[in-house]
């Protein structure tokens, strides 16, 4: 059974930066696409970052530059570190999996069908 929990959620006033952490469990982690979402209030969730299992990244035009995704086979664990934020990076972030996801599908919400129950961070202007 596919488990995945995010940590690292937080408030911090604009120009900060946060690390957000998706530890993942009951599958194979190396092979298997990873991929972070964000949803505010009254928006739809939208993709954010993704890494495949040849350790290639998306990243949306939004956080390109600012948001950095990696991660840690060893221990199962997914990274989303996050600079220069601004009050419009606030959401509820969702860290999710796949085995294998289209490169064109990688910052959709369909691509994947295993997601935690998200992190929530607020950025204060």
């Amino acid at each position: 059974q596919v488990q995945l929990v995010e940590s690292g959620g937080g408030s911090v006033q604009a120009g900060g930066s946060l690390r957000l952490s998706c530890a993942g469990s009951g599958y194979t982690y190396s092979t298997y696409c990873m991929g972070w979402f964000r949803q505010a209030p009254g928006k739809e969730r939208e993709g954010v970052a993704s890494i495949d299992t040849d350790g290639s990244t998306t990243y949306a035009n939004s956080v390109k530059g600012r948001f950095t995704i990696s991660q840690d086979s060893a221990k199962n664990t997914l990274y989303l570190q996050m600079n220069s934020l601004k009050p419009e990076d606030t959401a509820v972030y969702y860290c999710a999996a796949n085995p294998r996801v289209s490169w064109w599908a990688r910052l959709l919400r369909g691509g994947y069908n295993y997601w935690g129950k998200g992190t929530l961070v607020t950025i204060s202007s």
